[in-house]
């Protein structure tokens, strides 16, 4: 057999693996191993002498892709018969607590609640043994899940055995954990961890250490950089890093491990020393470098990818790497099969590829046209990568980024010097702080340089196209991709798509910049697409705004005022304080001057208004009532209610929010936060209809039934705005005020449906524009 033979073999086999195991996860363990027995017959059925003539032109490929097909299938539902134990899944059916005995697997997670509470910690665990009060205990190697309320969650490391008492609760499915166990507890710790976590996590906080003097952003951005640990990483930085496609320099990847081994490679080849030593040395920066960034699973398979890629690029020779990959993703997924379903795992796979495939074409290509070699190894690694990663990024994300490719060739430069002072620095953290210090110190110039590319990098009008989410849009996005690398192998067609690629982005980007279409021109109100939750800004002088509540979360308000490009907040107001409208709260200040930060006369819950006054800092949270105006750049804001605090109604918080009457260029804008029935009723008792009548209502409470059909009749709006989050597990807005504001002649829209949403004053009367895209459940 010719080597392309072998290659095309072994990629197939990985493949048909990955695939298997990736349905078999979503099967029971019985189907699972009726798939891999009829793929094992169909291979030995392809192998008779017949066969074997017609399957001579395909190379055995087929016969290579079915016996994957039976390993992946098989030992996956090996593994799932685990997860489907019997006792197991009685214990969780019984739903009463018991005692566990479980080894953590990976860092804890914090996941943050509602604001002001403490967070909840997510710990993946292998389970050792499972007891019910007065019975015996259940032995068996399962995967877990811990949710711990205890802060003793949060410092254990990997490979720690430790007890507690939780309940248990199903699984979601598609992996292989086989419970998932809700402790309120701490753990009790059984011995120590292993000898390599305790080193990394003595190296990891040092590097911390040595990171604290350093200014916030790149001091949290480069211990995320060197090991993972994003424990400091601005919120912000992350989104902007996310936004330019240079997230994957978060978190310990391939690229990593290829960086700080090839780093030693180049060093070693130098002192001319023969292939063994080579090799010796290179295995002990890569062991070394696994122990410091943890052995954590992602960490072992990014090890892997790692290695490969650089076997790859070291020897010149992407083709008899091939087998390489093949072999490791095949060897990868049958270790631990949950990998199947891992999009980090389908991210180092698709990198490694592009470093072995894309890039030395690329590399050379460029160094025939006069390219030099470093330059040349430097524009084709990154542009490499995210070629071949684009389909999978597509997918997750819904956007094609046009700003991912040159932020990531600017970002080269930076990423070899700042990842080698900061493992400098980790590792000289024990034996000599005052130099650990001052390789951080040296290292955050190159990071200050990552800092600035994602943040101008996010900010680049048009930096990201839509398109289709999902499978569907990242099968697209390969068939795209992969037409176009064959396609371009022809001078006539690379020359026809270079002009055309050029021509559509010269064409579409200074339409999209000079004529952006949002905010639309005479915008009066946005309400935000935040999800369940408001978020609702007006316009107050160039680059200022109002922001009325902050939605549940940061990114999404923080989104919509970039959108807006809303650089100052004059003012910010929380019509109350449950977490879908202030949860957000960090987001409106991201990056922005709020000057003034108000709230209602009403304390509850106390943990939204502790969050709010926390966030604004040494901005005072003024208290502001029924009668309260406020008056700047055109913008008039005027409390209706409540009139008096409400006490004893249906939902106490509600039925105190904030009730504001705004009116911009002539139009009246009503916020009428989540007043229910009992408020809207005061509010038209003690004000009369006048009062209340406005040309745009933000419609109360996300569109709840709990309204006051005469208030809704009284407002009588031309346009009403629902801020309401897709599939919500409250049946929110409710159908029949839909129909009473439409029958009204009201036109209606909802965030869940249009993306966010803004009222114009056209000068010939109210239109209403949508921006689309609205965020995923």
């Amino acid at each position: 057999m010719t080597s392309g033979v072998a290659d095309l073999r072994l990629a197939g086999f990985a493949l048909a693996t990955w695939l298997s195991a990736l349905a078999a996860l979503h099967l029971s363990a019985r189907s699972g191993v009726l798939l891999g027995v009829g793929a094992a017959l169909l291979a030995g059925a392809a192998t008779t002498r017949s066969a074997r003539r017609r399957l001579r032109a395909a190379r055995w490929v087929v016969v290579a892709s079915l016996l994957g097909v039976a390993c992946g299938a098989v030992t996956t539902a090996a593994r799932v018969s685990v997860r489907e134990a019997g006792p197991l899944v009685a214990l969780v059916r019984a739903g009463d607590p018991v005692h566990l005995e479980m080894v953590v697997r990976d860092d804890p997670r914090a996941l943050r609640g509602s604001p002001g509470m403490p967070p909840t910690y997510l710990v993946a665990v292998e389970l050792v043994t499972v007891r019910a009060d007065g019975s015996a205990p259940l032995r068996l190697p399962a995967r877990g899940l811990v949710l711990g309320s205890d802060p003793g969650w949060r410092g254990l490391l990997p490979g720690q055995r430790v007890a507690a008492r939780g309940k248990l609760m199903p699984p979601r499915g598609g992996d292989l954990r086989a419970v998932v166990a809700s402790v309120r507890e701490p753990p009790a710790l059984l011995g120590e961890p292993p000898w390599a976590q305790r080193a990394a996590g003595a190296l990891r906080a040092g590097l911390q250490r040595a990171c604290e003097p350093l200014p916030d952003l790149p001091g949290g951005l480069l211990p995320g950089l060197v090991v993972g640990d994003t424990s400091r990483l601005d919120p912000a930085l992350e989104e902007d890093f996310r936004t330019t496609g240079m997230t994957h320099l978060n978190a310990v990847s391939g690229a990593n491990v290829a960086i700080v081994v090839g780093v030693v490679l180049f060093a070693v080849r130098r002192t001319r020393a023969g292939p063994v030593v080579t090799a010796l040395v290179c295995a002990v920066a890569l062991v070394g470098f696994v122990i410091l960034a943890r052995p954590s699973p992602s960490v072992v398979r990014a090890a892997a990818m790692g290695a490969i890629g650089l076997l790859g690029l070291a020897s010149g020779r992407p083709r008899a790497a091939l087998p390489a990959l093949g072999a490791g993703v095949a060897v990868l997924v049958l270790a631990d099969p949950e990998l199947a379903g891992d999009p980090g795992f389908a991210l180092s796979v698709l990198a490694t590829s592009g470093l072995l495939l894309i890039a030395p074409v690329w590399r050379d290509a460029l160094r025939r046209r006069g390219c030099p070699a470093g330059l040349a190894e430097a524009l084709a690694v990154p542009a490499a990568a995210q070629v071949a990663c684009g389909p999978v990024v597509a997918g997750l994300s819904g956007t094609v980024s046009l700003v991912a490719v040159p932020a990531n060739l600017l970002a080269v430069p930076a990423i070899a010097p700042a990842t080698l002072l900061g493992v400098g620095s980790a590792v000289l953290s024990p034996l000599w702080p005052a130099g650990a210090e001052f390789a951080a110190w040296a290292a955050h110039w190159p990071v200050r340089w990552l800092v600035l590319v994602a943040t101008y990098g996010a900010r680049v009008p048009a930096g990201a196209l839509p398109w289709p989410g999902g499978v569907t849009g990242a099968a697209l996005l390969a068939v795209v991709t992969v037409g176009l690398l064959v396609a371009a192998r022809r001078p006539l067609i690379r020359r026809l798509v270079t002009v055309v690629a050029l021509g559509g982005v010269l064409g579409a980007l200074p339409v999209r910049l000079l004529a952006p279409g949002w905010p639309p021109p005479g915008w009066v109100v946005v309400a935000c697409a935040v999800g369940q939750g408001d978020a609702v800004v007006l316009p107050a002088g160039r680059g200022s705004a109002v922001v009325v509540d902050a939605g549940p979360e940061p990114n999404a308000v923080d989104h919509c005022l970039r959108r807006l490009g809303v650089r100052r907040i004059v003012l910010f107001v929380a019509s109350h304080f449950h977490v879908d409208h202030i949860g957000g709260v960090a987001g409106v200040f991201r990056g922005r001057d709020v000057l003034a930060v108000a709230g209602p006369d009403w304390p509850e819950p106390p943990a939204g208004r502790s969050a709010v006054a926390a966030a604004a800092g040494r901005v005072p949270l003024r208290v502001i009532r029924h009668g309260w105006t406020y008056t700047v750049a055109g913008l008039e804001l005027a409390v209706l209610g409540p009139i008096a605090p409400m006490r004893g109604t249906n939902s106490d918080p509600n039925n105190n929010s904030l009730v504001l009457r705004a009116r911009v260029d002539g139009r009246t804008v009503l916020l009428a936060g989540d007043a229910e029935t009992e408020e809207q009723e005061d509010l038209l008792h003690h004000l009369g209809p006048e009062a209340v009548r406005a040309d745009v209502l933000k419609v109360a409470h996300h569109g709840s039934s709990y309204q006051s059909p005469a208030f809704v009749d009284r407002i009588d709006p031309d346009v009403a705005l629902v801020s309401v989050g897709r599939d919500n597990d409250y049946g929110h807005p409710n159908a029949s005020l839909l129909a009473r504001l439409t029958r009204r002649g009201a036109r209606v829209l909802r965030t869940d449906q249009s993306g966010d949403i803004a009222a114009v004053n056209t000068g010939r009367g109210l239109a209403v524009v949508a921006r689309g895209s609205p965020p995923a459940a």
